[in-house]
């Protein structure tokens, strides 16, 4: 848990990057390029999202280890006195791999400024560049995305499950206790908010805490919302909430907590109304035959584009306003590079893909499990992506496959099992038929030691 999947990077080091870039560099007089060696082996790196996400837990675990273990920390204290450590903590040495991206794309960026404007290596060279900066982007995306989901499961496991929020669509934007006024009796009771960007969770803390901390009272649209100060001398920092559900009046603790609320809810009410807009544009654009302008979400789309209605200010849109809005045009070889490791469509990478089919992922206990539409990409061999169904516009994760070993497991209750294993990582998948899972451990197994479709083409044409 502490080193992920460190011995694959390592692995793909030892055995691919650096002996190609060492072959070019004793062929350099001949050959004076390493563009083409980058990108070949760019789309390898994406397997450093996976470190990154888990170096903050493997540091929290190393500190809290440390702290209740003496052996453990002893063990660490030996490591760390070690002259290849050269007097650095294990922390420093964990942080590197993180560094190592943004370190290539700055040390490519020096390189391609001090090309010869005439170098064979230039045109190469800054599409390696390009396809750095995109793996390290995307690589941030799928985190940042990852971090939210988390983010949303915490708070679906504090309302016991009761509330369907873990949907990609939703961001939570603010949380936190409130007291609210009732008229009636001229009293508060306390309750606790979530807002986010489409909805408020209006709820009551529950006195025993079993499986939920909180029981959800009422849900309102933030579409047709309002917010406004109150003015009330007996409840100082009282502010009132009205939807198509319901009017609340609330009170904060402070001036300061109150005025964070109004702002939290106003920031949420007009980004409501600002896609509400956009979208009756883009109709109003169809029922007049003039083209309609489609504002998308940031994982959506790499394009922006200046937008007349929000202040001339940059917003993230389709492609085909992309080119309406500035006249640009967008080469069809690179639109795929514009899609992060997890915003492919189920269905283009289906018709593009090496294997792909319906399978069963086993969770811990081998007893649950969720069944998708797993696909391994002809032009991204060495990923699997997971899909919740075919006609999935993105999927909902992916896992590098390079570094694994594939395990048969024998048949069980008439199912057909077969493992992902790396290190303590185990994936355990069930396919539907004994000959569909011999097809899915070949590819695996293939994928997992870096051979591609080109490389296995080569060596049937050298036998």
């Amino acid at each position: 848990m502490i080193f992920s999947n460190i011995s694959s990077i390592y692995q793909f080091h030892a055995e691919f990057f650096l002996p190609e870039l060492q072959k070019r560099m004793e062929d350099w007089h001949r050959n004076p390029r390493i563009g083409d060696v980058i990108q070949k082996l760019a789309p390898f790196l994406k397997m450093y999202g996976e470190y990154v996400k888990n170096f903050d837990k493997a540091v929290e675990l190393i500190t809290a280890w440390s702290e209740k273990s003496p052996p453990f920390q002893e063990l660490i204290a030996d490591i760390q006195k070690r002259k290849v450590c050269a007097n650095l903590t294990l922390q420093h040495h964990m942080l590197e791999p993180v560094q190592r991206i943004p370190r290539y794309e700055l040390l490519l960026k020096d390189y391609v400024r001090k090309l010869p404007p005439q170098s064979p290596d230039r045109g190469d060279a800054e599409k390696a560049l390009e396809m750095i900066f995109m793996v390290a982007k995307h690589s941030n995306a799928a985190i940042a995305e990852m971090e939210r989901l988390q983010n949303l499961w915490v708070v679906y496991q504090r309302l016991g499950l009761e509330d369907d929020i873990v949907d990609p669509s939703n961001e939570l934007i603010k949380e936190g206790p409130i007291q609210k006024i009732s008229t009636r009796n001229n009293s508060t009771s306390e309750k606790y908010l979530f807002l986010f960007n489409n909805m408020l969770l209006y709820c009551v803390p529950k006195v025993i805490q079993v499986g939920a901390e909180f029981q959800v009272h009422l849900r309102m649209d933030v579409g047709g919302m309002k917010v406004r100060e109150l003015k009330d001398t007996e409840f100082p920092h009282t502010f009132l909430v009205s939807g198509k559900q319901r009017t609340l009046e609330l009170q904060a603790r402070s001036e300061e907590e109150m005025n964070d609320w109004i702002q939290a809810f106003q920031d949420a009410i007009d980004r409501k109304e600002k896609r509400s807009e956009t979208f009756k544009t883009a109709v109003h654009g169809l029922e007049t035959d003039t083209p309609a302008l489609k504002v998308v979400c940031a994982r959506c789309s790499d394009y922006k584009a200046e937008l007349q209605y929000d202040g001339n200010r940059p917003n993230r849109v389709c492609q085909e306003c992309f080119i309406f809005l500035t006249g640009h045009t967008v080469l069809e070889d690179r639109e795929g590079k514009h899609k992060g490791i997890l915003e492919k469509g189920a269905a283009e990478v289906s018709s593009r893909s090496l294997l792909c089919s319906s399978l069963q992922l086993l969770d811990k206990n081998g007893k649950g499990g969720t069944r998708g539409w797993f696909v391994i990409p002809q032009d991204d061999p060495l990923v699997l992506y997971i899909y919740a169904a075919p006609q999935d516009v993105r999927a909902h994760t992916s896992i590098p496959l390079l570094g694994y070993q594939v395990r048969d497991l024998p048949q069980s209750e008439c199912r057909h099992l077969f493992q992902l294993v790396q290190s303590r990582q185990v994936f355990t998948f069930v396919a539907d038929t004994e000959e569909l899972k011999r097809r899915w451990m070949k590819a695996m197994a293939r994928s997992a030691a870096g051979i591609t479709e080109e490389e296995e083409e080569d060596e049937d044409e050298a036998e």
